[in-house]
């Protein structure tokens, strides 16, 4: 097992906050730095910045948005990160959702799998230097009966292969991650349900003639190091209300069916409910302390290891510390933390 650091959505003057907890996480021998991107800042300015400033771990976004650029912007931009920080770039991508496709970037949020599938290997396409062209039902390169001809990309990626990760929570989209991508962007992962979600993503595996030591299960787990569990559990509440309660429609919420499939449906749907009717603090009470715990790392560093221990059995390849400490001396001290307690266990590499 690895370690990556999440350093999430940046905001305010907190890209510097971000670059300082990737350059500790790049002392203390992680792996990769993640930055993601909703509708504030995008993760390929902050993963610029943050591989000026470190030596040696990798960047990786975590996601760039489908709808937000066209195959080819993303093949572009990639490139030229991979050749930026020396070829420590890695690709993850995810279709987001209905809202944040339809009513920020204006791109109907239909078909997604079919979608993420043809812009993938477009992506690829791009990135191992061939000719594009490319005939689809979503994506026609070039355009027919225009003045368009087919282009290869004029700068060459460091990386023979960028690795490319896919965000999937769905079983159809698991199975795709395991067929088209290099590593799976997991959230809200628990090592008691894991088997369920990594079967799917083994079908796809065996769709695509692999098998999982070729794999990268990347998770997101956040933690909270204290001595009282119930209480690390309390600065989590907001996230896992938001996505279980308000990362959607009431119709159309992954998180939401994820929890559910976990077991929790009557509680996911109150916290829905109570989320869509503005009451998020009582949204966040409604979450239960359970669910935070199956998908978190929280409590005594000894209660952490063991943990721990479950996610590398469940088959976390790497685990991507995601820090809700209240203050950036505390945050870098959950990096030191995490890294101590890999050490001890005898799970790293």
């Amino acid at each position: 097992m690895r370690l990556g650091v999440s350093l999430g959505y940046v905001a305010g003057g907190g890209v510097h906050d971000s670059v300082a907890l990737a350059q500790e996480a790049d002392r203390l021998g992680y792996s990769v730095a993640w930055a993601a991107e909703a509708y504030g800042s995008d993760s390929p300015t902050v993963l610029s910045w943050v591989a000026a400033k470190t030596e040696t771990i990798d960047v990786g976004s975590a996601v760039m948005q489908i709808p937000a650029r066209t195959p080819a912007t993303t093949a572009m931009t990639a490139a030229t990160l991979d050749m930026l920080s020396g070829g420590r770039f890695r690709l993850g991508v995810g279709v987001s959702g209905p809202q944040v496709s339809e009513g920020w970037h204006g791109v109907r949020f239909d078909r997604p799998l079919a979608r993420t599938r043809e812009y993938v290997e477009i992506v690829r396409m791009a990135l191992e230097r061939q000719t594009v062209a490319y005939d689809g039902s979503e994506f026609t390169l070039p355009l027919p009966d225009g003045a368009g001809k087919p282009l290869r990309l004029s700068v060459h990626p460091v990386r023979e292969r960028v690795p490319v990760y896919l965000a999937a929570v769905g079983p159809r989209n698991l199975r795709l991650a395991g067929e088209i991508a290099d590593g799976w962007l997991a959230i809200f992962f628990s090592p008691e349900y894991a088997a369920d979600l990594l079967g799917d993503v083994d079908t796809g595996l065996a769709t695509s003639g692999r098998k999982r030591d070729t794999f990268d299960v990347a998770a997101s787990v956040p933690v909270v190091i204290g001595d009282d569990v119930a209480a690390c559990a309390e600065p989590l509440r907001a996230n896992a209300a938001l996505y279980v309660g308000g990362m959607g429609s009431r119709e159309q919420n992954f998180y939401n069916r994820l929890a559910c499939r976990m077991g929790f449906a009557d509680a996911a749907r109150e916290v829905q409910d109570l989320y869509l009717d503005r009451r998020h603090r009582e949204a966040m009470a409604a979450v239960p302390l359970e669910f935070i715990d199956q998908t978190s790392l929280i409590g005594p560093k000894e209660r952490i290891m063991e943990r721990l221990q479950a996610y590398h059995d469940a088959g976390v390849t790497t685990l991507n510390v995601a820090t809700h400490a209240r203050t950036q001396e505390a945050r870098v001290q959950t990096l030191r933390t995490m890294a101590e307690v890999l050490d001890a266990s005898g799970l790293g590499e």
